[in-house]
């Protein structure tokens, strides 16, 4: 018989027999690890949680009064049998990949990453190991994203010509990540910024655990936008067509998201500008981090799975496909 594999998949998610712990489960069990707060990734009912401890106050935010364990970046700690360590993912500020060593053998739990700095969250760093999990969310040739400053350069000029016409410039983020990817990056000399409740109230935790973003104004009941005129607007995707957003007139729209890349999401949106910004890596990211990590297996998850196998299969990876409820999240959350 052959020996157990370090991680197996489960309904309740990927499990370490060895350690007697799930990564990211999405089914209620006795202990959690928790590659970053995003809520695909870190939902309520566990017994027990460990994550990083620039993870943990997001999660506790959104999960309320948890048994949450931290541990730093690098940090081994022995688990069962297993011994495990958290690595930066550079998906969003806390994220880790999950390194699990049982018996000399190595795997890794990417979780969501990015290889390119954000400015925000802890960058990327390539953990070598036998076999490799990582998210395809954007496991395409098409999926290829420019420079962020470039990006940065092109929202405000878009916000700037707003202002100067006179219009607000209402932008949809995800409010972990995203959002503050997107603050950290403006020129707050154009105007003012105003934030939705949500995002704000995660700025506030971020801020308090010494993260630099610039200065922004919540959007309250009695907030009166004429005291703001050519502010930007930083909004939940939810909110871009609610009667929250309509308080602010005139207007111009944009969402930010690599599915802004795709031509028919930019349709669906119904927004004036799409910027293509992602906190997931493109198709040279991907390729780039599993070549660093050394792994002769690689296991896909969430997104273009099956392209993405082939494609591993053709570069002489043992590829597969591991089947989670992961990117449960609204594609204007990516």
């Amino acid at each position: 018989m052959g020996k157990t594999p370090i991680l197996t998949f489960t309904k309740k998610g990927v499990f370490c027999p060895a350690g007697g712990f799930y990564i990211d489960p999405w089914r209620p069990v006795d202990r959690a690890l928790i590659t970053h707060g995003h809520a695909d990734h870190a939902r309520g009912g566990m017994g027990r949680y460990l994550a990083t401890k620039a993870a943990a106050p997001v999660m506790r935010h959104r999960l309320g009064d948890i048994a949450l364990e931290t541990i730093s970046y690098g940090e081994r700690r022995q688990i069962g049998d297993a011994k495990v360590s958290f690595h930066p993912a550079g998906h969003v500020p806390g994220s880790a990949q999950i390194r699990i060593e049982v018996g000399g053998e190595v795997w890794v739990v990417s979780g969501d990453y990015k290889v390119v700095d954000d400015g925000v969250s802890e960058p990327f760093e390539p953990v070598r190991c036998h076999t490799f999990i990582s998210e395809c969310t954007f496991g395409l040739p098409v999926f290829k994203w420019d420079a962020p400053s470039s990006v940065a350069a092109d929202m405000n000029s878009w916000w700037a010509a707003n202002a100067a016409s006179g219009r607000f410039s209402i932008c949809g983020a995800y409010a972990l990540g995203k959002a503050q990817r997107i603050l950290a990056s403006l020129d707050p000399s154009i105007g003012p910024i105003l934030t939705h409740g949500a995002i704000e109230n995660t700025n506030e935790v971020l801020r308090a655990q010494g993260i630099r973003l610039p200065a922004s104004i919540r959007v309250t009941p009695d907030l009166k936008p004429a005291n703001y005129p050519g502010a930007f607007v930083l909004a939940v995707p939810s909110a871009m067509a609610s009667a929250w957003a309509g308080k602010f007139r005139p207007t111009s729209t944009a969402f930010a998201s690599g599915w802004m890349a795709l031509r028919g999401v930019r349709r669906r949106r119904s927004a004036d500008r799409g910027f293509v910004l992602s906190d997931h890596a493109d198709w040279d990211g991907l390729n780039m981090a599993i070549k660093a990590t050394g792994a002769e297996r690689v296991f896909v998850t969430h997104g273009y799975t099956s392209a993405f196998r082939r494609w591993l299969e053709d570069q002489g990876y043992d590829a597969g496909i591991v089947e989670t409820e992961f990117g449960a999240d609204s594609e204007d959350d990516l």
